[in-house]
Formats: structure tokens, sequence, C-alpha cells
């Protein structure tokens, strides 16, 4: 797959909002990380975003996600190692991201409702659409998995100088 374009350095201040939502997301106490990482790669599945696949793996791997977690994730129904949050969690990004389809029905947000607060479920939110962002635009402009360690580098550069 050849990338279209870098559309980081086409327009940086497009994405200035994207960044910003995910600093937000990763400096807030609201939600904790690991499940921020299995809402990243779940919606990023259900997308087939190769790139972000790729690299929230690599994230997940780095922030102690057990290989159970992570290989277990498209069948997180069925699978014992997820907890009641973990699984709201999942259900509302499945029902977000699939928003179309969905409609993010009741019982799905009753379900997310009694397993966050509603800064938590405002956050969650916000991590499902912000990602559903991204892999549009890494989808879009074909942006290859195997530039993923790249980013995820540039990135700990950045955080590490602020």
């Amino acid at each position: 797959m050849s990338q279209r374009m870098h559309y980081a350095s086409a327009s940086p201040e497009a994405l200035r909002p994207l960044y910003e939502a995910g600093r937000y997301l990763r400096t807030s106490t609201t939600l904790e990380s690991s499940l921020l990482n299995l809402v990243f790669l779940r919606a990023s599945q259900m997308n087939r975003c190769a790139f972000c696949i790729a690299m929230h793996w690599r994230e997940a791997k780095e922030a102690g996600l057990s290989d159970d977690q992570l290989h277990g994730l498209l069948v997180w129904r069925e699978a014992s190692w997820y907890s009641d949050r973990e699984r709201a969690a999942l259900a509302w990004t499945e029902a977000i991201t699939d928003i179309a389809g969905t409609h993010a029905p009741d019982y799905v947000y009753l379900e997310a409702q009694a397993a966050f607060t509603e800064r938590e479920l405002v956050d969650l939110t916000l991590a499902i659409s912000t990602i559903n962002s991204w892999n549009r635009f890494a989808i879009g402009f074909r942006t290859p998995p195997e530039k993923a360690p790249e980013v995820i580098a540039s990135q700990k550069s950045v955080t590490q100088h602020q």
C-alpha cells in the first residue's frame, strides 16, 4: 500500500483538535489507559484500519494488557478476561462506531451509564469519536501500518518535551 499523502504535514492546523483531544484523554484521570487502549483497538478493528491497529496494539502491549485481552478482543463477549467496565466500554464503542447501524441502543447506553459516571461517559464517547476520526484519516490517505513505531516514538518525544 502506498501512502497517498502525509496529512499531518499538509494541514497540521486541521489536526490540532484531534491531537488536543488525545492529550486530554491521556492526561485525564477519568479513564484508565488500559481501557482507552481497548477502545482504540476495538474501533480500529471494526473500521479495518491497519495503521491504527498496528499502533494501538503496540501501545496496549506497552501499557500491560495481556495477550489474552489483545487476541480475544474480537470476541470480547465470549472471553472471560474483561471486567464489567471494559465490557460496557466495548459495547459502547461498537454502538458508537457503527452509529448508522445501531443508533446507540438504550440497553447499551444503560449498561455504559451503570459502569461510568456522566463525565467518564462523555470522555469515553470523545475517545471513541477521536479514534474513529483518526481511522478515517489513516484509511483515507493510506497510512501504512509499518509507520506505527515511528509515530509512537514521535508522540513520546512530544510528550516528554511538554
